[in-house]
């Protein structure tokens, strides 16, 4: 494990492996960075790949999502690429698609973007207005397994997996949230798509749901020149070995 720090002074841990061009991984909800060590070891073949914790989660330090939570994660993955070295792409996954292509937008050096499934919903026929309060007002609670049942389903009913290691790891993560709303921000397409000016491919999963995929199209459909792939047989839990090839493939090129 190595560390780094963020700009506001956050320590933020990371693991490197591999040898070549650099490439940093970045997940998304209920994810710490060893979700994508399978990913990270495929990729290490051919690559320099980094994969670090978001704040608050893993070993990185603790963190409250205060009034700019998105830049602060931002800031993050920016001290991440620092150390990358020259030329580092960037893969993020869901809401880490997200931290990704607004660092290509706000200018943090990095060479390409793959953005699997960034989860902005279009428009308010998808999700739930009240969700993101509910959320936050059982996260305030204290309310950790309340907070995971409404994320994932939408209520407080018992889930069928509660009680293993997985709903375990997903409890103890319940307070990064808070992050995620702030990452994702309102409905609708952020303007600052338009901005970026690295090339920038946009995959989805062919089985995934019609919101994800109809986001996935508008992404790629508003960044200039980005590239748009469907993957068959994919859901948005994607299997690193069919996303792998993707990222590698489009990394050189």
């Amino acid at each position: 494990m190595h560390t780094t720090r963020s700009a506001d002074g956050t320590r933020i841990a990371y693991d490197r492996a591999g040898d070549g061009p650099p490439v940093v991984l970045a997940v998304g909800a209920f994810c710490d960075r060893h979700r994508v060590d399978p990913l990270a070891a495929l990729l290490a073949r051919e690559h320099t790949v980094l994969w670090y914790d978001r704040r608050g989660r893993g070993d990185s330090d603790p963190a409250t999502a205060g009034p700019d939570a998105a830049g602060r994660e931002i800031e993050d993955l920016a001290a991440v690429v620092a150390e990358a070295g020259p030329g580092a792409a960037l893969y993020g996954h869901s809401s880490g698609a997200v931290l990704a292509l607004a660092a290509a937008a706000r200018g943090v050096p990095v060479s390409r973007v793959v953005a699997y499934e960034p989860p902005w919903a279009l428009d308010d026929t998808v999700g739930d207005p009240t969700l993101e309060p509910r959320v936050r007002a059982a996260l305030a609670d204290d309310r950790l397994d309340d907070a995971v049942r409404l994320f994932i389903a939408g209520g407080t009913e018992p889930l069928p997996f509660e009680g293993t290691p997985v709903w375990a790891g997903m409890r103890a993560l319940a307070p990064t949230l808070a992050f995620e709303f702030a990452v994702v921000g309102p409905t609708g397409l952020p303007p600052w798509l338009a901005d970026i000016a690295v090339p920038v491919l946009v995959v989805e999963g062919g089985e995934s749901e019609a919101w994800a995929k109809a986001t996935a199209a508008a992404v790629a459909g508003t960044i200039p020149g980005a590239g748009h792939r469907i993957l068959a047989g994919q859901e948005h839990g994607v299997d690193h070995e069919a996303i792998a090839p993707v990222i590698a493939g489009f990394l050189t090129g």
